[in-house]
């Protein structure tokens, strides 16, 4: 009964939160679709902060969205164990610098004055959601290895299963305790996703990721406006 709660109700009740939530939102308060970038705030630690987390979490969830989608394929590519190795290892090396980027945002946000002014105690949730997801992600991957496989065997079928309304937790109910509490959390941080700053990656490119780095200038005499006696 608890395994179906968790994995046969809980995705379809965050998911019905997310689409509500995130439609309304956008509709009513479109500005706030912003990541509300403190990058002018202070801009050293946020550069060792932000770059390695974005580059971090994006291959590891372009790994998992392969890992949903093409299982097959995946299976194939494990079928060499150098391959598998590979593999497994590079998906530990972007979880470990998603995990560096991660805990350098948490840092400045606690450290730096101005930035601790603007963040929020939602800032704050989805900063520890997020720690706890990469942090059990690296676990999985060092405790319950050869995890891209048994993603495709086991946990690519039961998200088939939410997607064909059927759901069959029979996937999941014997993966280890470690396993299921990385499942559980991903669909807690998608459902608190839609009150958050997050929602930016939904209608905003990312090409942030290869331009230069934008300089931010003052186009006024700062001494002038600091005293304007």
């Amino acid at each position: 009964m608890n395994d179906f709660v968790l994995f046969g109700v809980l995705p379809y009740v965050v998911m019905v939160v997310f689409f509500i939530v995130t439609i309304q939102r956008y509709r009513l308060k479109a500005f706030s679709y912003s990541s509300l970038s403190s990058q002018f705030l202070e801009n050293q630690h946020h550069f060792w902060g932000s770059v390695p987390f974005h580059y971090g979490i994006l291959v590891v969830l372009c790994g998992h969205v392969i890992g949903f989608l093409l299982p097959g394929t995946i299976l194939s590519w494990n079928a060499e164990p150098l391959r598998l190795m590979l593999l497994e290892v590079t998906g530990i090396a972007f979880a470990v610098l998603t995990l560096v980027g991660l805990a350098n945002i948490m840092i400045r946000r606690r450290t730096s004055a101005l930035a601790r002014r603007v963040t929020t105690s939602g800032d704050w949730i989805v900063y520890c959601l997020l720690l706890v997801q990469v942090l059990t992600g690296i676990g999985v991957a060092v405790f319950h290895g050869w995890g891209s496989s048994w993603f495709a065997t086991n946990l690519t079928p039961w998200l088939w299963s939410l997607v064909k309304l059927s759901p069959d937790v029979t996937f999941v109910a014997a993966l280890p305790l470690m396993v299921k509490a990385h499942v559980i959390n991903a669909f807690l941080l998608i459902g608190f996703f839609p009150f958050t700053r997050l929602v930016h990656i939904l209608v905003v490119p990312n090409p942030y990721l290869w331009r230069r780095t934008q300089v931010v200038i003052w186009n006024w005499d700062r001494t002038k406006v600091n005293n304007p006696d």
